[in-house]
Parts: structure tokens; C-alpha cells; sequence
């Protein structure tokens, strides 16, 4: 049996639910019922929706909280609100954080006072993500690193308190 055969009929029962059986020559059998006899309308015959096939699959395969994440970024506005995703956008996941850029320091701040309700809306539409806490960040202080106005030494620490 060719590499291609055996990946065909790994998803074949992934999607399908039931186990392919195959004999020693790799052909498949028919269900039999518990008498000996051929069961044409056995479990797995019947059509599935596709969104249940895709569901199984995904969680087989467990692409769950993959989805659910991306769910989260594509879904921010419903989730915050339409006033405050037009100043705050998602930018990523990373252990069980969500990283949330804001226009300004205020509305970082704003958001930061929203964050147990923004948590629990989050945990009850998409548990399977599993986001712990959210980091709000703010836009960040410019630099004085480089330039034509930058001078060697210390420089000025006190600028942005």
C-alpha cells in the first residue's frame, strides 16, 4: 500500500468516525452486525454536515485552540466594542497572555479598568483559548538613542517620569 493510500484512509477515519478494518491484503471489509450479517446502514454510513466533520477533525487533530485564538483576533470588536476596538487592536498570544496595542496611554489605561470584564466575556465565548490574563500596551516613548540631537553619556533621564 502506497504512502498516499495509507494517508487517505488516516483521514478517511478521522472524518468517517468509524475505523477503516483492512485484511491482510490491505482491502477494506464491510461492517458486519454482531450476527455475521452486512450491515449497508451502519454507523458511519450516514452523511455528516460539514461543520460537525470539520469540528471532529480539528479536534482530532487538536487545532482547538489554534482556531479559538484566531477567533479572538478576528472577533475583537464584538468582544470589546466597536468604540474601543477602532483604538485598540490584538496582537498576538503567547502563554496564555493577550498582547492588546492601544492609540494612546489613556486608552491603555481605559482598558486596563476593563480587563476582568474583557476576560470573562473571552472565557465564555472561546474557553477552548485559554487566555489568562491580557497585557494592554501603550504606544511607545519615542528615542533619543540616535540622531542628529542625541549626545553620549546618560542623557536625559527625567523626560518621561
Amino acid at each position: 500500500m502506497t504512502e498516499s493510500q495509507n494517508v487517505y484512509l488516516r483521514l478517511k477515519e478521522a472524518l468517517a468516525g468509524a475505523p477503516v478494518r483492512r485484511t491482510r491484503r490491505g482491502i477494506r471489509t464491510r461492517e458486519v452486525d454482531d450476527d455475521g450479517t452486512n450491515m449497508p446502514y451502519g454507523r458511519g454510513r450516514d452523511p455528516r454536515p460539514l461543520g460537525d466533520v470539520v469540528d471532529s477533525l480539528s479536534q482530532e487533530l487538536g487545532w482547538t485552540a489554534s482556531l479559538a485564538k484566531s477567533d479572538i483576533m478576528l472577533d475583537w470588536a464584538e468582544i470589546a466594542g466597536p468604540e474601543t476596538a477602532e483604538h485598540s487592536r490584538p496582537m498576538g498570544v503567547t502563554d496564555a497572555v493577550l498582547t492588546i496595542q492601544c492609540d494612546s496611554t489613556a486608552w491603555a489605561t481605559q482598558l486596563r479598568t476593563m480587563r476582568s470584564h474583557l476576560l470573562g466575556s473571552i472565557a465564555q465565548r472561546y474557553p477552548d483559548a485559554g487566555i489568562e490574563s491580557i497585557r494592554f500596551e501603550a504606544p511607545h516613548a519615542p528615542t533619543w538613542k540616535r540622531g542628529s540631537r542625541s549626545i553620549p553619556g546618560r542623557g536625559p533621564r527625567d523626560t518621561y517620569g
